[in-house]
């Protein structure tokens, strides 16, 4: 006897989407963990209500889209297999898994000079959550965390900035993590593509030139009396 697949509802899909993510990334040190998936997801959900953009397709790139990310996979094949493998079980819309699919290869920082490739509105949702979480005091956090994740060292004062002009220089860097700052961090407030992003930014971007002041001032022992 054959029995019929029952479709699940957006919502359905959405909720196994999550599930499914946070057991992936559950155990993750990089700063790349759920709960970093889980606050860009709640962010892209916020700055949706104000575009009024498709939330549905919003969501599932906010979630799946750390899934393939090039940090963690060394296929050289920019398309999120895993991602659209996952959005087909789900059963959801060959066209809304293509919109989705585009945001994933798009959404992440190639470069200071590198172009931003991403053309829907969707996407610059998304991607703006995403950079929202890497900056201000939970992108401090976050930028350590990766930094020490891959042997890199705090900073090297004999270290000079690269504003990297291909996506093969910035992915190839061995930066230390308070270069990472002036060559990523610090540009992301002028990045930022929605009205609501722009200006949640604003206050973030203050937290870190405050840091680095502050770090800059230890390091060369100057607040010791």
């Amino acid at each position: 006897m054959c029995i019929k697949k029952i479709a699940m509802t957006q919502n359905e899909i959405i909720q196994k989407t999550s599930d499914y993510i946070k057991q992936e990334f559950g155990d993750d040190s990089s700063g790349h963990d759920w709960w970093h998936i889980y606050r860009v997801w709640k962010n892209a959900i916020t700055i949706c209500r104000f575009e009024k953009a498709d939330a549905f397709i919003v969501e599932l790139a906010a979630l799946l889209h750390d899934l393939d990310d090039w940090k963690f996979n060394e296929s050289e094949d920019e398309t999120p297999h895993r991602a659209k493998a996952w959005m087909q079980q789900c059963g959801v819309d060959s066209h809304v898994n293509e919109q989705v699919c585009q945001i994933i290869m798009h959404v992440s920082y190639k470069g200071a000079q590198v172009e931003n490739k991403m053309k829907s509105l969707e996407g610059f949702i998304v991607q703006d959550a995403d950079r929202l979480d890497a900056i201000g005091a939970i992108g401090i956090g976050r930028a350590f965390a990766y930094g020490g994740y891959k042997n890199r060292p705090m900073y090297d004062p004999e270290s000079s900035n690269q504003m990297h002009a291909t996506f093969a220089e910035y992915k190839n860097s061995k930066s230390a993590t308070i270069n990472h700052f002036y060559e990523k961090l610090l540009l992301l407030k002028d990045m930022m593509n929605t009205a609501a992003a722009k200006k949640i930014a604003e206050q973030r971007h203050e937290v870190m030139l405050n840091f680095l002041e502050q770090f800059m001032s230890e390091w060369e022992g100057k607040n010791i009396q």
